[in-house]
């Protein structure tokens, strides 16, 4: 699992805000965490923290590669 450390000012989504960028499940978001496609932050209490600046990169990447 790839945790990295990150600004504080960076915001943070939940793996169901993740997933309705994608359009895709929740579970498959935290699949793609483990594989290390997405940067994920664990909070104190455990749970899985996505930073809405990396996600949005992914998103687009994965936009340009579809229109190719």
């Amino acid at each position: 699992m790839a945790d990295t450390r990150m600004p504080h000012n960076d915001e943070l989504l939940t793996p169901g805000e993740v997933a309705a960028m994608f359009r895709v499940t929740p579970k498959t978001v935290t699949r793609w965490a483990e594989a290390g496609k997405l940067p994920v932050v664990r909070t104190l209490g455990g749970h899985r923290r996505f930073p809405a600046a990396a996600v949005r990169r992914a998103r687009a990447e994965l936009e340009v590669g579809s229109t190719s």
